[in-house]
């Protein structure tokens, strides 16, 4: 299970994007939408690979992950914040196929990929067949204390030692997982973050990350209407199960499905129960 290649390349204005796709195109039963999955921070699109994989037994599924993250393009002057990553995220919609009236899809987004999804739709004409939001970065306040401190001085954490780096990136992954992680699946999360470059584009996401992009849709929510599932972990420490009930209060029709006892990595504390969730709500 944690074997996960992207074997495609989309150059994005914000640099080269890997990506892959699983199932048929048409899925086994004939005009099921494709889905396309989005990562959050600081983690890749491996953290789909269960669901995606389960997902893929009746349609076509999109996997990719975003300019400065996991197997796609780091280096330095990156532009990796949240609207560069909404405006990348329409690019492949149109890249893929998935703009005309038959061919819209469902979209599924994890932690701040919601903010992009969310971006996308709103501000760029992004158009979905429905949308599940999984513990998304979608209203204010976000980001803990930690996580602004490493934001607010990117370029003195980005010299720490080696060691010292993984072993705070290392408790940073940790601790979105309330029963925690495996150590192979901890260590595929963390690698990419360890190298030269990776050490540089973990805190220069973080830095780039503000909480502006999610005011600038935020009062726009009452707007969508295709059809909308807000999943929450129910012991999520990083984004608190109010911000859900409050998200699909704001959505109009959105239904909300508490995971019990899953943190905020809902795809890894409880991938089974996730899987049929959005197996029900796409279809």
């Amino acid at each position: 299970m944690t074997e996960w290649l992207l074997d495609r390349t989309f150059r994005s204005a914000s640099g080269e994007v890997r990506w892959t796709s699983l199932g048929e195109r048409d899925g086994a039963g004939g005009g099921a939408a494709p889905v396309v999955l989005l990562h959050g921070t600081p983690f890749s699109s491996f953290v789909w690979r269960g669901v995606a994989r389960a997902l893929a037994a009746g349609r076509q599924v999109y996997v990719w992950d975003m300019p400065g993250y996991g197997a796609s393009e780091m280096r330095d002057g990156q532009d990796v914040s949240l609207a560069a990553q909404a405006a990348v995220f329409t690019e492949l919609l149109a890249h893929w196929g998935l703009t005309g009236p038959d061919r819209r899809p469902a979209v599924v987004a994890h932690d701040f990929g919601g903010c992009v999804a969310l971006r996308a739709h709103l501000l760029h004409g992004a158009r979905y067949e429905r949308l599940a939001l999984v513990d998304p970065v979608a209203l204010a306040p976000w980001g803990s204390p930690t996580y602004r401190l490493l934001g607010a001085h990117a370029e003195v954490f980005g010299q720490l030692p080696r060691e010292l780096h993984r072993a705070l990136v290392r408790e940073y992954v940790s601790s979105a997982s309330r029963p925690g992680l495996r150590p192979d699946v901890l260590e595929r999360l963390v690698e990419p973050w360890c190298t030269d470059r990776g050490q540089s584009a973990f805190y220069r996401q973080i830095a780039q990350n503000d909480q502006r992009f999610t005011d600038e849709v935020a009062g726009r929510y009452g707007e969508i209407a295709v059809p909308t599932l807000v999943c929450w972990g129910t012991a999520d420490t990083w984004i608190p199960v109010a911000r859900g009930q409050e998200l699909a209060a704001r959505v109009p029709g959105a239904r909300l499905r508490l995971i019990e006892g899953a943190g905020h990595l809902v795809q890894e504390d409880a991938p089974g129960e996730l899987a049929v969730a959005l197996r029900e709500f796409l279809g």
